[in-house]
């Protein structure tokens, strides 16, 4: 069954020069339930923003994203923060790790967002990543790659159905990038999440069996408002099959 569905999603920014930069052009995609699939990009083809109107952080020009039945874009600000606290899991590529709390705290605070804190299952995610021995450890005291596993640990701890995650690896050398995969892979797998992954290194993209490029899907490219929706091209199903696409950030236009 079909957990995410998008459908004509455009969204734009006013760059500094006063003009509209068109950053989504997103005829269709469609992810299914437990399925797992890479986004591949260059720098700056919209894949963060692409990600956050997913997720809900934030609202797109026109188009809709549906996500459980539920239209995502038709929701205000509080109610999609509340959907995203209970059925989406985030994982950042900074982590976004709160550094005056502890690896434990920073998952319950997580969880605190969706409704009620569990604390035996909190603990029960981090030991199973690793990090038992650090459950009282602040960021700083971690390395970048239990940061990592922190950063997962919250992104599950509300047993989403629907994980994102941004460059996952992008701040971890080859070891801990593998481990990392892995890490999420299987875990979305034990949980029975869908997971959708951005990134831009072959060895990431080549573990996945659907590899979908940004450039296909999105056809905004770099072109203004009016020229955009002549570049790319989709088919309507929403799948891209295995081509081989994701980059940027919401907030500066190009992201």
């Amino acid at each position: 069954m079909t957990l995410l569905d998008i459908a004509d999603l455009r969204k734009s920014y006013r760059a500094p020069d006063g003009s509209t930069q068109l950053v989504l052009d997103v005829p269709a995609f469609a992810l299914d339930e437990r399925e797992q699939v890479a986004l591949e990009g260059r720098s700056g083809s919209g894949k963060t923003t692409l990600l956050h109107v997913i997720a809900g952080i934030l609202r797109p020009d026109a188009g809709r994203v549906t996500v459980l039945g539920t239209d995502v874009t038709a929701l205000d600000e509080a109610a999609r923060d509340l959907f995203r606290a209970r059925h989406v899991g985030y994982v950042f590529q900074t982590f976004n790790l709160l550094q005056g709390y502890s690896a434990l705290e920073n998952v319950l605070l997580g969880m605190l967002f969706g409704g009620r804190p569990d604390r035996a299952f909190a603990r029960s995610l981090l030991e199973r990543l690793g990090l038992g021995d650090r459950l009282d450890h602040r960021p700083r005291q971690l390395s970048i790659g239990q940061q990592q596993r922190v950063a997962l640990a919250r992104a599950l701890a509300n047993h989403p159905r629907l994980v994102l995650a941004d460059e996952p690896t992008g701040n971890l050398d080859a070891q801990h990038g593998a481990e990392a995969l892995s890490l999420i892979r299987t875990t979305c797998a034990e949980q029975d999440a869908a997971l959708l992954l951005v990134s831009h290194d072959p060895a990431v993209l080549g573990d996945f069996e659907r590899v979908v490029k940004l450039s296909d899907l999105n056809r905004a490219g770099s072109g203004h408002v009016g020229n955009a929706r002549d570049a790319g091209g989709r088919d309507g199903s929403g799948h891209v099959g295995s081509a081989h696409g994701a980059d940027g950030r919401d907030g500066g236009g190009a992201a």
